[in-house]
């Protein structure tokens, strides 16, 4: 009678063993449901609203960092205090300057792919402004007020960074930055999440902001899966929210395989 409890407890154990192996590796290949926006220099997370709704029309859970904008390691833990608050795994998306934000804070436990959309994906020891150097961008609208910050010349932001957008809504937006530090395109960054992490990048081939061939390396060496869009400004996460939304969801879906 002994040896036939002894046994029983053994299969049960077992049997709950193998139950839990099943349940966790349904757990980590089930699609994610948790997506977090990071907007870029100049801009505010509310230019993420037309993929903000197609992703929870879609019954995504989404969350859109403010970070700001007065320095990286500043930014990097705005974005983190939000992935704290993610129940599950997440993909968490930057865009322009908001790439260098996720390539840092996507080393987060919570973060399981990155999206960039026309983003700085930084190597350790990079900076956007070297990099851009290297490749340089079509604008120069950029003005620096005495204190150190930086912003476009609202009369240049339709053509460099919005041609793609209805011109009142450029105008608006051109006159609604952000200021952002100028620090942050000189921080160096070290161990970029891309190197352990899956990525999605999408290339705006009409970007005046930064480079599209700039763009086409960072995709290239983070062996991101990648799409490009035909005309597309620096502001495609607004222009192309159809494209944008459909990348990240094909992140979302295949991050854990």
């Amino acid at each position: 009678m002994k040896y036939l409890k002894t046994a029983f407890v053994l299969s049960v154990i077992a049997a709950g063993t193998i139950w839990c192996g099943v349940s966790f590796a349904a757990t980590e290949n089930r699609p994610i449901k948790d997506i977090v926006l990071v907007h870029g220099a100049f801009v505010d997370g509310s230019g993420w609203k037309p993929v903000y709704d197609i992703l929870v029309r879609d019954g995504y859970n989404v969350s859109v960092v403010q970070q700001p904008l007065t320095s990286l390691p500043d930014d990097v833990a705005a974005t983190k205090r939000i992935l704290a608050r993610q129940d599950g795994p997440c993909v968490l998306v930057g865009h322009s300057y908001g790439g260098a934000i996720i390539t840092v804070a996507g080393n987060d436990p919570h973060v399981a792919a990155l999206v960039y959309i026309a983003a700085h994906a930084l190597d350790a020891g990079e900076s956007e402004a070297e990099n851009g150097k290297k490749m340089p961008n079509s604008t120069k609208a950029v003005v620096k007020t005495a204190d150190g910050f930086l912003f476009l010349n609202p009369s240049d932001f339709y053509s460099d960074f919005a041609a793609d957008l209805p011109r009142e809504q450029a105008e608006f937006e051109g006159h609604s930055q952000m200021l952002t530090s100028a620090d942050v395109f000189t921080t160096k960054i070290a161990d970029p999440a891309w190197k352990v992490k899956p990525s999605w990048y999408l290339v705006a081939k009409a970007d005046r902001i930064i480079n599209p061939d700039l763009e086409r390396l960072y995709a290239s060496r983070a062996h991101s899966h990648t799409v490009e869009v035909d005309g597309a400004s620096h502001a495609v996460y607004e222009s192309h929210p159809k494209e944008v939304a459909a990348l990240i969801e094909q992140a979302a879906e295949h991050a854990q395989e």
